[in-house]
């Protein structure tokens, strides 16, 4: 039917409708954007950037950390690993959050006290012998020893237990203890929070539509491009159209893969070109070692890893807090905690900046300048 056959009340709302869309622009004018992968919404108010910021600024990161600290358990040598090292180094957690042999809580006396068993696992992981490096500062080969690392470790503890959490924490602001490079992997007997929340969303998208969602997801941000960070053979990097944090990004196989372990050769070997371009990025974006909390997603493990996981499509999270400088942070408070989460800057935004920025370490440009200038 024409509009013009509709009801009065029916032209005013079509005509409030065009006068909306006519004159919305999101990098201008809040709006809330839906996160299909884990069943939330985030409100955007880019109009907030334009405000001056009167509040925390963090101290300055340390310039220079030891190359070899006796005294750093994570250190080839130190009393924790227990010899020498040339590559990735997994070892037990000292003080894990799970254990294999905990007793269960037993029944339960009244739904609204509900407690159930918890076991598992805690590793660390170090990614390189030397404290001094990051992975964007680490070769290619390097990184792809540990993205091996990786996919040995999900498959070693995905054989008895459902999930095999992956994560890094890098910097102090993120809660990072030890500067040395490292991530830890936790292997629990039950599926966490979000992982749920992505299963029961993937699991429904693949019901409805007939495809993975993250499958159909990454074909429309290649068609759209607006919020895409890098593209590579086999991997794509983008700000998510949903990103909570500033500088979010997610990290995509564009091949159908459910678990780290199924990657090829040459998707390992892509996978660590592009870490490394990210990475990069990230650092060059305030020129400093950019603080983050990143972690790996894929289908759940253990005794019902033979079933039909066919809608999960393995990806990486990347968590960076820092907005407007090296030293100013985004804060999860008060609105964000007792309602929903929000952003300023908008995904758009975001990743025009990330994709702008130089693949070369900002850190070996300063080495070039200094070398200029003594010769």
């Amino acid at each position: 039917m024409s509009r013009s056959g509709t009801d009065p009340q029916q032209r005013q709302q079509a005509s409030e409708a065009d006068a909306a869309a006519a004159t919305f622009r999101a990098n201008d004018h809040q709006h809330i954007r839906y996160n299909p992968l884990q069943d939330e919404w985030v409100l955007v108010s880019a109009h907030r950037m334009k405000r001056p910021w009167q509040g925390q600024v963090e101290p300055q990161l340390l310039k220079t950390v030891p190359r070899h600290d006796p005294l750093n358990p994570l250190c080839p040598g130190a009393i924790r690993a227990n010899g020498e090292y040339d590559s990735t180094f997994l070892f037990d957690n000292d003080f894990p959050a799970l254990q294999p042999d905990a007793p269960s809580p037993g029944p339960s006396d009244h739904p609204l006290f509900q407690a159930k068993s918890a076991r598992g696992v805690c590793k660390v992981m170090c990614f390189h012998p030397w404290s001094d490096v990051t992975l964007p500062l680490m070769s290619v080969p390097e990184i792809r020893a540990v993205v091996d690392a990786w996919a040995s470790v999900t498959e070693e503890l995905g054989a008895q237990y459902p999930w095999v959490q992956i994560f890094e924490n890098k910097g102090a602001m993120m809660g990072c203890s030890n500067p040395h490079p490292h991530c830890q992997v936790w292997a629990s007997s039950f599926l966490p929070d979000i992982a749920q929340r992505e299963e029961r969303s993937q699991q429904a998208y693949k019901s409805q539509h007939g495809e993975p969602l993250l499958m159909e997801y990454s074909r429309q941000e290649l068609l759209r491009k607006e919020r895409l960070v890098l593209t590579s053979e086999h991997w794509l990097v983008l700000v998510p159209f949903w990103a909570t944090w500033p500088y979010q990004t997610l990290l995509l196989p564009r091949r159908h893969v459910r678990r780290l372990p199924e990657l090829t050769p040459a998707e390992r070997d892509d996978l660590a070109s592009i870490m490394k371009k990210l990475l990069t990025k990230y650092d060059n974006l305030f020129e400093t070692s950019f603080p983050y909390s990143m972690g790996w997603h894929g289908a759940p493990t253990g005794s019902e890893a033979g079933a039909n996981w066919n809608h999960w499509q393995l990806h990486a999270h990347y968590y960076p807090p820092l907005l407007r400088s090296a030293t100013v942070r985004k804060f999860m408070v008060g609105y964000e905690m007792l309602a929903q989460a929000q952003r300023d800057l908008t995904p758009e935004q975001a990743a025009e900046r990330l994709r702008a920025l130089p693949e070369v370490h900002y850190h070996l440009g300063q080495k070039d300048r200094e070398t200029a200038t003594i010769a």
